[in-house]
Order: structure tokens, then C-alpha cells, then sequence
């Protein structure tokens, strides 16, 4: 079983466009695991998938998207469906950061990260995997760092994706400062 490719199928089905599954998540994200199976088996690639598969290849993922509980399966962040996936909020680490292509950061420090196509904002506690993320889009990304505490004293609202994404519903542009100019 090519857990990757599963990994990228849940993502798509459960992130982006469950209607083509004909899935109905539930306000947290949620689906049963049974209809997950159910709508991914109709393809032949997927029809022997069991829910130890899913297990599995949640459980040897590296970047933590999905978690299974109850019998029910979600993805944790990246949606970009249109029906709002409500989070809770928590209190983040001092600092995040967001890795993000050169010619975009103008526009960010005047108006602030958004969501773009997706639901929230994506950060992270560290900054080599905002390096990563930048690096996908540009060879030399450059490193937002967010003063998340001040925002978060101030009433923006972060929510915990997984232990490397954290997510907001935007940060304006106060809250952020290039890592070049901090001090680390």
C-alpha cells in the first residue's frame, strides 16, 4: 500500500471537496470512517483500503494532516471547502512563523496574512519548516516572525493544527516583522 498516495486522496476528499465523495463532514471536520472507506473503495486503486490502512498511514506520516477518533476521521488543517471548519482556540508559543515567497511580502506587511484559498492562516512554531514551506514557492523565501503572544493578548485567536501548524483566521500586519529585523 502506497501510504502517501492515500494520505494525498483523504487530503483532497476531506480538505478540499468531500461533496465528490459524497461525504458530509460535521462542523469540527468529522466524518465516520465507514464512509470514508465506502466513497474511497469506488475506486479500484482504493478498493481493498482498510481502516488498520488508515491507521497506518496516519501513524507513519511525518506532517501529522489527519487523526482518527471514535470512528470518525478528519483532516487537521489545510481546508479550503467551502463550509468553515471551527476550531478551538489555544494559546500559542511566543513567536510563530510563515515562510513565504519574496515578491508577496510588500502586500503582507500592508495588509496582513490571509487565508487566501484556505480557511486560516498557516504558521509555525519553528522555523525551519516555515523555511520548508517558503522554499516550495521560492528558492529563498523569507521568514515572517509573528509576535504571536502580543496578538493573541490583543484578541486574535490561534487555533493548534498539529504539533508543527498552528492557524489563525488572519494576522494583521503589526503582529509581524521579517526575521532578518528580529532579534531571534
Amino acid at each position: 500500500m502506497d501510504y502517501q498516495k492515500v494520505s494525498k486522496e483523504l487530503s483532497y476528499a476531506l480538505r478540499h471537496a468531500p461533496q465528490e465523495y459524497g461525504l458530509e463532514l460535521d462542523e469540527q471536520g468529522w466524518v465516520a470512517v465507514e464512509h470514508v472507506l465506502g466513497a474511497l473503495r469506488k475506486q479500484p486503486k482504493w478498493r481493498t483500503l482498510t481502516e488498520a490502512d488508515l491507521h497506518t498511514m496516519i501513524a507513519r506520516s511525518e506532517k501529522k494532516r489527519h487523526e482518527i477518533r471514535d470512528g470518525k476521521i478528519r483532516a487537521l488543517y489545510g481546508h479550503s471547502a467551502p463550509q468553515k471548519i471551527t476550531k478551538e482556540a489555544k494559546q500559542p508559543p511566543e513567536f510563530l512563523y510563515h515562510g513565504t515567497p519574496r515578491h508577496f511580502v510588500p502586500s503582507i506587511l500592508k495588509s496582513g496574512l490571509l487565508p487566501k484559498g484556505r480557511q486560516y492562516v498557516h504558521l509555525s512554531d519553528e522555523i525551519g519548516t516555515a523555511q520548508q514551506v517558503g522554499e516550495r514557492r521560492d528558492e529563498q523565501p523569507v521568514i515572517l516572525r509573528i509576535d504571536a503572544w502580543k496578538a493573541w493578548r490583543d484578541g486574535v485567536l490561534f487555533y493548534h493544527g498539529n504539533e508543527m501548524v498552528w492557524l489563525a483566521d488572519r494576522v494583521e500586519p503589526q503582529y509581524i516583522a521579517i526575521l532578518d529585523d528580529c532579534q531571534p
